[in-house]
């Protein structure tokens, strides 16, 4: 565990426009992206919660929560998942970085005052629950870049092997992996 309290929370709410199919439920290293993430998030974190879009109907093996907004972005789950965490840090893992690990997300979430976020940005990241009303304002706005929301917070860079990193948008992605 990390030296605070954190929430982790999975983000499953993409479109997979480019992977074809939901990313969650990608097999890599014998278990689905969405699994391993889950996984990690258990390890690194007293409370976990997972959030997409109710309509996907994802078959997996945990709940998963409806952002409760009509748009495909990551801001929409982060302004779900920092309404309904307990703690005042979460940490956010999008579901496509098969290569994260707990010690990844206890960096993110040790560093975080009121953001955290990685040398590439911005996720996977963590957010206080005071951040929120500038992922609120946002959102209702429509204005969904996660990356300028971030400028508008007190934001730390986190140094993080790169490896842990990668983002897979393409099922060719995984051959080499």
């Amino acid at each position: 565990m990390a030296s605070r309290d954190l929430t982790g929370i999975l983000l499953v709410g993409g479109a997979s426009r480019r992977f074809g199919s939901p990313k969650a439920l990608a097999r890599f290293n014998g278990t689905t992206f969405a699994e391993h993430g889950w996984g990690i998030l258990g390890e690194a974190c007293d409370e976990r919660l997972a959030f997409g879009k109710a309509a996907d109907e994802l078959p997996l093996p945990f709940a998963c929560c409806d952002d409760g907004s009509t748009v495909r972005a990551p801001l929409a789950g982060i302004v779900a998942g920092l309404r309904a965490a307990r703690n005042e840090i979460c940490v956010f893992l999008p579901v496509d970085v098969p290569f994260a690990t707990a010690e990844l997300v206890r960096m993110l979430g040790d560093a975080c005052t009121e953001g955290a976020v990685s040398q590439t940005g911005p996720l996977p990241a963590a957010f206080a629950r005071s951040a929120l009303p500038v992922f609120e304002e946002r959102l209702s706005a429509g204005e969904l870049s996660l990356r300028d929301a971030i400028a508008d917070l007190d934001t730390v860079t986190v140094e993080v092997d790169p490896a842990q990193l990668v983002n897979v948008n393409s099922p060719a992605e995984l051959v080499p992996l």
